[in-house]
This record gives structure tokens, C-alpha cells and sequence, in this order.
């Protein structure tokens, strides 16, 4: 009886020491793991469900994180660093470096990242994004706080890579966004709705460095013809250097008028009716 208690007792004790054995081991794995994320977390950005399956983090890892409030929750599936500010910049860079979705700064706001429109002052600062139509942002960037007015275009109206570039973001980490070449025309394409027309052609009067080749490739790939017709005339209007080089014989303007206000003035030329302060005597 006795030395059936004891292996008894000695069992007990043996699986007691696996059992710590085994915490202590899941605790340096999860100290490791924890340790090897805040390592690779760029600030003011967003880590995603996905990123953590990447780096080997379970769903039970992540729990315990939140409790010990290593992360915080930004919405399901994403989550920030304790007390850091979170901005929709670092928020964009994840969904593109780890959601890998086809979503890019567009319009005036690729302008701004390049410089093109810091002499214009707009009372609400106006984040324009751009994708094709079937490429959804994900619920967590919708809803959360970013301090700016977030507007998501879906759109096919120019091929998806075409004129888009790397450019560096105030953080320091780079974002996919549209080349000025690009930018101009979807800015254009968001008029008169989103973006003023009087805006838009101050816009375009500054952009006197654009490229030749790659404004003509864009413009024989776009798809509206408001947007090919409003480039070239506001283009001409400006006397940008880029006139001289395009070919517009090769560009489709399609038929019939485009109007785009209720009432101002028709340019002949390229079928428009656009305000009159846009509208030249001899046009």
C-alpha cells in the first residue's frame, strides 16, 4: 500500500513539473513572439490578424496580449500599440503591405504628397482614395476616428498600375499612390461632385513639369471622356508644356456636349459647358 502511494504521489509530481515545465516554455514563446512583433511594428501604424498568423501569434496568444494590454483593439481583425496615435497614413500602409489590397492615395491627395497642391488652402482636409470596383476597405478603417473626411472611390475608369508610384508619407514608410500625371485625372473625375471645378483647374495650372509619355499613355487608357475632353482643355487654358507634346488625334473624346454645370459657358472645342470664370473669350 505504501509503495503503491508513493509512485502514486511520484506520478502526480512528475505531471505537476511537465504542466510548469510546459507554462514556462508557452510563456517564453509568447515572450519571444511579442518581443518579435514590437520589433517589426513601424509607428503609428495598425497590425492585423493576419500579420499575427504570419509571425505565428494564435488567436489565444492575441487574447492574452489584449488582457496584458501589450495591444490594444482597433476594430476585429486590427489592432494598435498602447497610448500610440494611430493615423490613417499608417492605417492605408497596412492594408497595403499586409492586407495587400489593391488601394491607393488618389487624386488631390497624391498631389499634396508630391507638393503640387500645398499653395491651395482647403477648409476641411479631404482624404481621396481610390481602387477598383470590386476592392473593399476593410470595416475597422471605416468606422474608426481618423480626424479627416475619408473618400473611397471603386473605380475602373483607368487601368489599375498604370502612373502609380511609391511616395514616401510624413511617417517616414511609403505608400502606393497616384503620379501627378494620374492624379490630375482623378481629380478631374471626381468633378464637379467631389472636387470644384475652379479647384481643379488651379490645380492643373501648376502641374508644369508633367511627363509627356506617360500623360499621353493615360490618357489613351482612360475610359471617361468628361475626364480626357476637361484635361486637354484645362491643359490648353494653362499652357502647360505638356500640350506641346501630347497627340490628341489617338485620344477617343467620344460624341455629343457634356455638361457639368446648370448654367456657364460652352467651349466648342471639346463639347463642354463649364462655369464662365473657366471659359475664355476666343474658346
Amino acid at each position: 500500500m505504501y509503495d503503491g502511494f508513493s509512485k502514486e504521489a511520484d506520478g502526480s509530481a512528475l505531471a505537476f513539473l511537465c504542466f510548469l515545465c510546459h507554462r514556462y516554455i508557452m510563456s517564453i514563446s509568447r515572450s519571444e513572439k511579442i518581443k518579435s512583433l514590437m520589433d517589426q511594428w513601424r509607428p503609428h501604424t495598425v497590425v492585423t490578424s493576419v500579420r499575427l498568423n504570419e509571425l505565428g501569434i494564435s488567436p489565444q496568444d492575441t487574447q492574452n496580449y489584449l488582457s496584458s494590454r501589450w495591444l490594444e483593439p482597433l476594430g476585429r481583425g486590427a489592432y494598435k500599440r498602447p497610448v500610440e496615435t494611430v493615423t490613417w497614413q499608417g492605417a492605408l500602409w497596412t492594408i497595403q503591405t499586409q492586407l495587400k489590397l489593391d488601394v491607393h492615395v488618389a487624386a488631390r491627395t497624391a498631389l499634396e504628397m508630391t507638393g503640387k497642391a500645398h499653395y491651395l488652402r482647403f477648409a476641411e482636409q479631404t482624404v481621396f482614395l481610390f481602387s477598383p470596383p470590386k476592392v473593399a476597405l476593410p470595416a475597422w478603417f471605416k468606422t474608426y476616428d481618423w480626424s479627416v473626411d475619408i473618400r473611397h472611390t471603386q473605380t475602373k475608369f483607368l487601368p489599375p498600375d498604370l502612373g502609380l508610384a511609391d511616395l514616401e508619407a510624413v511617417e517616414g514608410f511609403k505608400l502606393r499612390a497616384s503620379s501627378p500625371e494620374r492624379a490630375i485625372l482623378e481629380t478631374l473625375h471626381l468633378t464637379p461632385q467631389a472636387v470644384d471645378l475652379v479647384e481643379a483647374a488651379q490645380l492643373t495650372e501648376g502641374l508644369v513639369t508633367l511627363r509627356p509619355k506617360l500623360m499621353q499613355e493615360l490618357l489613351e487608357a482612360c475610359n471617361s471622356v468628361k475626364v480626357k475632353r476637361l484635361f486637354l482643355y484645362l491643359a490648353e487654358r494653362a499652357d502647360l508644356p505638356v500640350t506641346r507634346h501630347l497627340n490628341p488625334d489617338v485620344i477617343d473624346l467620344g460624341t455629343g456636349d457634356r455638361s457639368l454645370v446648370p448654367k456657364g459657358k460652352y467651349v466648342a472645342k471639346y463639347g463642354l459647358l463649364l462655369p464662365s470664370e473657366l471659359v475664355n473669350p476666343d474658346a
